[in-house]
């Protein structure tokens, strides 16, 4: 997920640390001004969770999950007002700020605070080794400790608080950094917390830059979990290593969308452009690239091609609004420049292509473009654009398609859209990625049981679903001797006897035949020896 920031996720030291700045990105209006964190606030908020870390985790998941119910009343009490924040910050339209943001919030609470118990839950280990039947191991689940988050703005809301949930439920205690473009979602999520009456310092946000976030990965934290652009991530990684840190890195995608021959053209189209546009196409697994076959490629190209000149641009606060603002000019920037390289070596840019001349706004627009004849050495093709582009390339077969699909350092999502189920099932198993959506894009994201990362440079590790949970959580294997007065037969006592013993056993657990095994059997009982 590209972080087009002014220092990153974790930047490089300057001379002069500016103030945070939220702004409206629909008007350029600067809304506040906020002072970075520093690294000792950073290593007090560490101190503080540490210490609220000792009464949380003893809490049982059912005393932790009413903490977390109430935050979920408190949330939803509060819905609309979220949501307008995070379009006034945002810029994205208020109806994604409440499917997206919102929704997915209510959603994740409901469904980690009904079943982290059962997921959690001490899990008996059967063991088939004839010598360890005597035996009974379990799996426990046990807290990190506390665990730093450092999350994006282009979903400032639904990104954080869908780690920082499972997180809590789990026993941890969690110290947030949102987006520097993002402030005030991340004191709003602070605001819920609070009026929860979550425990003080069991879930802390920090406002800050680059450095705040170095200083959170170098502090006493105990996992990491990181949303950003690969450079970052590569960064943050490095870091981690150090002191062997754990870390869930998801760090972006170039996501595919293959259209076959037999794809409900109408429905497709509208699948792309709605991939690609939503949220200004800075959404991690938006649609970057389509692959279309070729005895369909005209039709689909000039649906898609009505359909984004349909699209209204706008503030996010106008309900007529289709597609808002870019966080920042530098992102504009990014798709200008990506685009017009890319129209420079022969690429056709159908419609788009340019910053709109909208009254009253003076924000940071890119007009939803739509832009075939490219190919894999554009870097519109290869890097991640995080903008409202659809690039549109045309393929002759489904081998073709899967070939481009995979043609790509990223693999974090794609989609597959064709009148064929199986068809669609046995391509998206083809595709390199961590989620594979068939007749559908992005949309997983949204559902709690589907796990959110990615293969190659997309990143490590997992979000979201029992996976997600798993991430938040060391596992710990007990095991109990059910013949406590027995020595072993593997202890100390060692010579002949027990050499010839220790033949017979693996003869008499794997040999092929009951002769062989009789035999085994035979060389173990004439072995039996003491042991110290």
């Amino acid at each position: 997920m590209q972080t087009a920031n002014v220092s990153q996720a974790l930047g490089e030291e300057t001379s002069v640390r500016p103030k945070l700045q939220s702004l409206n990105p629909a008007t350029g209006e600067v809304l506040a001004e906020y002072e970075p964190a520093g690294e000792a606030e950073v290593e007090a908020a560490v101190s503080l969770a540490a210490q609220a870390l000792s009464k949380w985790r003893c809490l049982s998941i059912r005393d932790r999950t009413s903490h977390l119910f109430r935050l979920k009343e408190v949330l939803y009490g509060r819905r609309e007002e979220i949501a307008a924040l995070i379009t006034r910050e945002a810029g994205k339209p208020l109806v994604e700020a409440m499917l997206t943001e919102a929704l997915v919030v209510l959603d994740t609470l409901e469904y980690f605070g009904r079943r982290t118990a059962k997921f959690l839950s001490s899990q008996l280990v059967p063991h088939h080794n004839l010598a360890m039947k005597l035996k009974r191991g379990r799996l426990e689940y046990e807290p990190y400790g506390v665990i730093g988050i450092i999350s994006p703005f282009n979903y400032p809301f639904s990104t954080p608080l869908s780690e920082m949930v499972p997180a809590l439920l789990a026993g941890n205690t969690v110290i947030l950094k949102p987006s520097e473009f993002t402030p005030q979602v991340g004191l709003a999520i602070r605001g819920l917390f609070e009026a929860a009456k979550v425990p003080p310092h069991v879930a802390q946000v920090i406002l800050g830059d680059g450095r705040t976030g170095r200083a959170l990965t170098a502090a006493a934290i105990q996992k990491l979990i990181f949303t950003g652009s690969v450079a970052t991530g590569k960064r943050i990684q490095a870091a981690a290593a150090e002191r062997l840190l754990p870390t869930v890195l998801e760090l972006g995608g170039k996501d595919a969308m293959i259209v076959c021959a037999d794809a409900h053209l109408e429905t497709a189209a509208s699948g792309a452009v709605w991939g690609a546009f939503t949220n200004a196409g800075q959404t991690c697994v938006s649609v970057e690239r389509v692959y279309v076959a070729r005895e369909v490629a005209d039709r689909f190209i000039t649906l898609c091609v009505s359909k984004a000149k349909r699209l209204r641009l706008g503030r996010g606060d106008d309900p007529a609004t289709d597609v808002g603002p870019l966080i920042r000019e530098r992102q504009v920037s990014i798709v200008e420049r990506q685009v017009a390289e890319a129209a420079a070596q022969g690429a056709q840019v159908l419609c788009g292509g340019r910053r709109p001349d909208l009254p009253g706004l003076r924000g940071f627009f890119y007009e939803p473009t739509v832009i075939t004849r490219v190919n894999h050495q554009m870097r519109l093709m290869r890097e991640e654009t995080f903008g409202p582009v659809l690039p549109i390339m045309v393929v002759e077969n489904d081998a073709e398609a899967v070939a481009m699909a995979n043609d790509s350092e990223f693999g974090l999502s794609a989609s597959v859209w064709t009148s064929d189920r199986k068809r669609g099932e046995r391509l998206a198993r083809q595709i390199e990625a961590g989620a594979v959506m068939v007749n559908d894009c992005i949309s997983y994201f949204g559902i709690s049981e589907a796990p959110h990362g990615g293969a190659k440079a997309s990143g490590i590790g997992r979000t979201h679903s029992r996976l997600g949970l798993m991430e938040m959580v060391r596992v710990k294997y007990i095991d109990s001797d059910l013949t406590a007065a027995i020595p072993k037969m593997w202890w100390y006592g060692y010579g002949v006897k027990a050499l010839r013993f220790a033949q017979g056993f693996v003869e008499f657990l794997f040999a092929s035949g009951p002769v062989r095994r009789a035999r085994g059997l035979g060389a173990m009982l004439a072995n039996l020896g003491k042991k110290l």
